[in-house]
């Protein structure tokens, strides 16, 4: 320690400052990362209107194609096939229901052409309606239209072949509620509902 009155050392002069390259630092500086490129996004980068006309062209597309080559295939192939056995199906329900409509409708304005005229278009009609739109009306006239057919099936074919004309008038019906009755279910549904009291603190 020095006293007051003696003079005062000078202080070691200071190295100067020296720059260091980052290749010799530790540990050495991050390098930036290069940017990643985001993935498209279908909903968000793809335009909706380009969806609808990538959608509609191939539709376009598909319907030329069975026009031009399906459709011709198709007639062909039902040129070269033998339906007598759906006449004969068609003729084993419908025969009956024409003779039962016949029996029943003496005195009436009604003919029993008209009958059956009537008959076949609530059939189509309710068939069409309850496949398209899923109606319950639509629903429960096609299935009173099948039991009455079946009935009228069994009462007027003929006593040996009754079972036989039944049961087609059954399966008849029955591929025609594949569409009308599409989606019906029979298990009960359960909704089960909560509620949520959100009761105020004490």
């Amino acid at each position: 320690m020095t006293e007051p009155n003696q003079p005062r050392k000078p202080d070691p002069s200071v190295p100067p400052l020296e720059t260091i390259d980052d290749s010799q630092r530790i540990p050495r500086p991050r390098q930036p990362s290069a940017p990643r490129t985001e993935p498209i996004r279908t909903t968000q980068d793809v335009p909706a209107g380009a969806i609808a006309a990538a959608v509609g062209a191939v539709g376009v597309i598909a319907v030329i194609l069975t026009l031009k080559w399906g459709v011709p295939k198709v007639i062909d192939w039902s040129h070269h096939q033998d339906w007598s056995w759906f006449t004969q199906w068609t003729a084993t329900v419908a025969d009956p229901v024409h003779a039962y409509l016949a029996a029943h409708t003496a005195g009436l304005p009604l003919t029993a052409s008209s009958a059956f005229l009537i008959w076949m278009g609530v059939g189509a009609v309710s068939l069409a309606l309850a496949w398209l739109t899923g109606a319950v009306g639509a629903r429960l006239t096609w299935i009173a239209h099948g039991v009455c057919s079946v009935l009228m099936v069994w009462d007027a074919a003929p006593a040996a072949g009754r079972p036989v004309a039944a049961a087609l008038a059954v399966l008849a019906w029955t591929i025609g509620s594949f569409f009308a009755l599409r989606g019906l279910s029979l298990r009960p549904r359960i909704n089960i509902h909560t509620h949520t009291h959100n009761h105020p603190a004490r």
